[in-house]
């Protein structure tokens, strides 16, 4: 199948490229010209693991092609995916519509034959529609169904979660449309990926119902961290022995500074917008977001008071940028706001972090950086793990002590054992388990 990607981001480029993969024709389209140029020298705008190799690999077998003509892309497909930006909007939050109708406008003049268009885009409920009546106003003679598509991709294991799918949803008024989208994943549900139609407007609240979960699920565990930490719980077991509930599940019950990123975010804020104007206020995801953004600031809180009540004047090592290992992703990451209260407080903060050093030096205040995890424990008074890389999980405890000038080690993903780290002279704290507990 002729398959065209308009968007060459994240949602866009990872999808296009395994969609390549499967042996579909696909081309990529960008107004980002020097993006598309550097996506003919396979060079990746974004850090993701395996996604140079699929890029390279369907380039050169002819399958994957870049463009910055949308006409190029668009004239001979059978399905166009409308992959672009859906930012917060300033001043309301809700998402900002702005580059989806836009491509809508563009795709419309462009359209030859049966062509359904389809979002991958995180959209609120009713965009569809809208799309659809763009087209038709645009190109009142196009044969053309719109469709909703949307994507479940983890920053960090997107190609996996592409090609091993927990389900792939369908949003379409029609057979035909059904039959086509059907006939684009046949290589997935061959290997009993389930496939999930449902109406269109269905599909896009399937979408931010889903993120919103899961974005409740760790702001829970966050709260019951709190709890355990002044009742002598640890959140560890508890989750343990609530996740072993099948109706529950062990995913997303890590305890930790909150969740950042490109979805969770605004989605959330977008999801609660979309209640309100619908009068079905969604109280759970708007309490949500507000212990989010509560709980990044009290993590810095737990760093001050684990350093004595006053960081002034003390250096800090803070290990992990990004908002999750395996990206370079910086987009609404606890360690912003923790850096950032940090110097409020008037330390002196020297980040680490093995992907996202470029990207956070645009969006954190000016602070020092190292080049490894060990350079930036030199002379510190505290180490702060933000951020679970893998690196980070097997740190050379006595190498540390010898490096930092004071003891304290504050593990904010609990990836460390109480007596691992003590045993090395240092005063440990983590996340809602008791002072005594491993």
């Amino acid at each position: 199948m002729n398959i065209a990607m308009i968007g060459a981001g994240y949602v866009g480029l990872v999808s296009g490229a395994c969609l390549a993969d499967f042996g579909h024709r696909v081309t990529c389209f960008d107004v980002d010209e020097q993006k598309i140029a550097s996506l003919r020298r396979a060079e990746i705008p974004i850090f993701e693991p395996g996604l140079d190799r699929v890029v390279a690999e369907n380039v050169t077998a002819g399958r994957l092609f870049f463009t910055h003509h949308l006409a190029e892309a668009v004239a001979d497909a059978d399905v166009v995916f409308i992959a672009v930006g859906t930012p917060s909007r300033r001043g309301d939050g809700f998402a900002d519509l702005t580059f989806v109708y836009a491509a809508a406008r563009m795709i419309a003049q462009s359209l030859s034959g049966f062509t359904v268009v389809a979002t991958k885009s995180t959209v609120p409920i009713g965009t569809g529609d809208e799309v659809d009546r763009i087209l038709r106003e645009e190109n009142p003679g196009a044969d053309v169904a719109v469709a909703s598509n949307p994507e479940f991709l983890r920053e960090g294991s997107a190609i996996e979660d592409f090609k091993r799918p927990d389900r792939i949803v369908i949003g379409a008024e029609d057979d035909r449309t059904r039959e086509l989208l059907a006939e684009v994943y046949r290589p997935l549900y061959l290997n009993d990926a389930p496939l999930v139609f449902t109406t269109r407007r269905t599909a896009e609240l399937i979408k931010y119902a889903a993120n919103a979960f899961l974005a409740m699920k760790i702001t829970f565990i966050n709260e019951i961290a709190d709890l355990c930490e002044r009742t002598g719980a640890n959140v560890q077991e508890v989750a343990r022995g609530i996740g072993l509930d099948g109706r529950i599940g062990p995913k997303f019950l890590n305890a930790g500074p909150g969740f950042g990123g490109s979805c969770f975010p605004k989605d959330t804020l977008a999801f609660a917008k979309i209640g309100q104007d619908f009068e079905a206020p969604l109280r759970l995801v708007e309490t949500t977001i507000a212990v989010n953004d509560q709980r990044k600031r009290a993590m810095a809180r737990k760093v001050v008071a684990a350093c004595g009540g006053d960081v002034r004047g003390k250096r800090i090592a803070v290990l992990g940028l990004t908002f999750k290992p395996n990206t370079d992703d910086m987009r609404e990451s606890p360690s912003i706001v923790i850096v950032q209260a940090l110097l409020d407080a008037g330390a002196e903060v020297v980040g680490y972090d093995p992907a996202g050093i470029e990207a956070a030096r645009s969006v954190l205040p000016p602070i020092d950086y190292a080049d490894t995890a060990y350079k930036a424990a030199e002379e510190a008074d505290c180490l702060v793990i933000v951020t679970e890389w893998n690196e980070f999980r097997s740190l050379d405890l006595e190498q540390l002590s010898r490096l930092m000038r004071g003891p304290v080690f504050v593990d904010l993903r609990n990836i460390y054992r109480r007596h691992e780290v003590e045993r090395f002279g240092f005063s440990y704290f983590s996340v809602g388990r008791p002072n005594g507990a491993e």
